[in-house]
C-alpha cells in the first residue's frame, strides 16, 4: 500500500430516510472518493462522520437528532446534511458541537465543509472511481433520481419547503446515467423523485440530445427509452395524472416492470380535498380497472394515512372499501402525525384521538394483508423471473424478488433448492406457495 493510501482521510457516513436521500449520499461519496478520500464502515475507523438526515416527520427529526448525537459520542467530528439541515437552529440547540450543517442536495456545501475540517491529501488517488459512481446499494440494483422538489402542496407534507419546487434533470443526463448503470452490471433500476409523473413539467418538456436524437424531458418518453435498456425498470412515487395511462401498454409489452408505486394516501373525497391531493377516488378506481384490463400483471403499491384531522368513521370505511375494490397489491400505512410547519395544523380540523388512530391503523393493515394474500395466491403455479438479493447456503435457500417486489418495502420470493444460485442472478422459478407478503418457489429447471 502506498504512503498516500495509508494517510488518505477516512469518512464515515450515516444515511437516513428515503431512497432519494440515499442517492444524495451516493453522490457525496462519489465526489469525495474522486478527491482522494476513503471510507470507513465504523465510527472508530473514521476521521469524520457525515450524517444525512431526514426531516419529513417529527419522529424522523427525533431519529436524526439521535443519530447525530450517537455520531458525536462515538466519533466527535460530525457534519450534518439532508432534509433536517434546513433547521440548523434545532440541530445546534441539541448538538452545538457539529462542525457544519447543510440542507438537502447541497453537495458542494457538504464537500466544502469536509475540505475545511478534514483537508484531502494531495494526489491521494488509490483506485479510479467507477464511471457509474459509488453506490450504497448492492451491485445488481440502483436508484436513479430524475428530479428534485415537488410542485404539489399537500397539507400534511413539508417536503416542498425543504427541497423546493420541481426541478427536472435533462432527460439525456438521466438516460446516459441509466446506460452507465446497466453497463456496470445493474439489472434493476428504481426511478425515483418526489413526483415522478410530473417529470419535465417545469422545463416545458424541453428536448435534449441523446445519441444523436433530440427527445423531450417527459415521463412517457423516459419510460419508452428506459424500456430499451434490457434491465428491470421500476417506477416509484407516481401521481395518477391522466398521462400515466400511456405507460401501461409499455408494462403489458414487458418493456418496463408492471409495477406502479402511487401514494394515494386516502380514498374519501372529503379527506383528499382537505389533504389537497390531486386525485379522485371514484375515477381512480375506474382507471385501475382499465389499467389491469390492459396489463393484468400490474401490481400497485401505495401508502395511506389514517387518522388525518377530521377523518370520520365513514371516511375510514370508504378507504377500507376502496382498498378491497381496487385490490391494492402492496400497501403500507401510518397513523397521522402532526408535522411542524405543515398546513394541516392550520385548518382547524378536529384531531382524531390516538386510540382511534391505532385502531383504524390495525383494521387497515388487516385489510391490506388480506388483499395481498389473495393477490399472491393467484401467482401459485406460475413460472416467473426472480432477481436474487441474498443467499443462505446453510438453508440451501435464496432470497429474491419478483417483478412485483421493490427492495426493502415489498415482499420476497423465497427459493428452496437454491444450490449454485448467487446474489444478482436472474433466475426462472416456479411458484409453489404464498402467504400474506411472500412467494415460495423452486428453480424451474429442478421441478418434476
Amino acid at each position: 500500500m502506498s504512503a498516500s493510501a495509508q494517510t488518505a482521510p477516512k469518512i464515515g457516513l450515516v444515511s437516513l430516510g428515503c431512497p432519494k436521500a440515499l442517492v444524495d449520499s451516493e453522490r457525496i461519496l462519489t465526489t469525495l472518493r474522486a478527491q482522494g478520500y476513503t471510507f470507513s464502515p465504523s465510527y472508530e475507523g473514521a476521521d469524520m462522520v457525515i450524517v444525512n438526515t431526514c426531516g419529513f416527520l417529527d419522529s424522523a427529526k427525533a431519529e436524526s437528532l439521535e443519530a447525530i448525537g450517537e455520531a458525536l459520542s462515538e466519533n466527535g467530528k460530525v457534519i450534518v446534511t439532508g432534509c433536517l439541515g434546513t433547521e440548523e437552529e434545532l440541530i445546534r440547540a441539541s448538538h452545538p458541537s457539529v462542525l457544519a450543517v447543510t440542507g438537502p442536495h447541497q453537495y458542494e456545501a457538504v464537500v466544502g465543509a469536509v475540505h475545511e475540517h478534514l483537508p484531502p491529501v494531495p494526489n491521494a488517488f488509490v483506485d479510479l472511481v467507477p464511471e457509474q459512481g459509488l453506490r450504497l446499494t448492492p451491485r445488481h440494483y440502483a436508484y436513479l433520481k430524475i428530479s428534485e422538489g415537488c410542485n404539489n402542496r399537500c397539507t400534511f407534507c413539508i417536503i416542498p419547503s425543504i427541497r423546493g419546487d420541481l426541478v427536472s434533470r435533462p432527460i439525456a443526463s438521466v438516460l446516459y446515467e441509466a446506460e452507465r448503470l446497466v453497463k456496470s452490471g445493474v439489472k434493476e433500476i428504481m426511478v425515483i423523485s418526489q413526483d415522478t409523473s410530473a417529470y419535465g413539467v417545469d422545463t416545458k418538456y424541453a428536448e435534449s440530445p441523446f445519441h444523436g436524437r433530440r427527445i423531450p424531458t417527459k415521463f412517457q418518453t423516459l419510460a419508452e427509452e428506459m424500456g430499451n435498456l434490457g434491465a428491470w425498470v421500476r417506477m416509484h412515487y407516481v401521481y395518477p395524472y391522466p398521462h400515466v395511462d400511456n405507460v401501461i401498454p409499455l408494462m403489458a409489452e414487458g418493456r418496463i416492470l408492471p409495477y406502479l408505486d402511487i401514494p394515494f394516501q386516502h380514498a374519501s373525497p372529503q379527506v383528499l380535498k382537505s389533504m389537497r391531493r390531486p386525485a379522485n377516488q371514484e375515477k381512480t378506481a375506474d382507471r385501475i380497472r382499465k389499467w389491469r384490463e390492459i396489463c393484468p400483471d400490474l401490481a400497485i403499491r401505495s401508502t395511506f394515512i389514517v387518522g388525518y384531522p377530521g377523518e370520520t368513521e365513514a371516511d375510514f370505511q370508504m378507504l377500507l372499501d376502496w382498498v378491497e375494490e381496487t385490490q391494492i397489491d402492496r400497501g403500507g400505512a401510518f397513523p397521522y402525525e402532526p408535522v411542524t410547519g405543515a398546513k394541516a395544523n392550520d385548518l382547524g380540523l378536529p384531531a382524531v384521538p390516538d386510540e382511534i388512530k391505532a385502531e383504524r391503523y390495525g383494521r387497515l393493515m388487516e385489510a391490506l394483508q388480506r388483499v395481498s394474500a389473495e393477490r399472491l395466491a393467484q401467482k401459485v403455479g406460475r413460472t416467473i423471473q426472480a432477481l436474487v438479493d441474498d443467499v443462505e447456503p446453510e438453508e440451501n435457500r435464496a432470497i429474491a424478488r419478483s417483478q412485483w417486489d421493490a427492495p426493502e418495502i415489498d415482499g420476497n420470493v423465497i427459493i428452496d433448492d437454491a444450490a449454485g444460485i448467487k446474489p444478482g442472478d436472474m433466475v426462472t422459478v416456479k411458484v409453489v406457495d404464498s402467504d400474506a407478503y411472500d412467494l415460495y418457489a423452486v428453480p424451474a429447471d429442478r421441478t418434476q
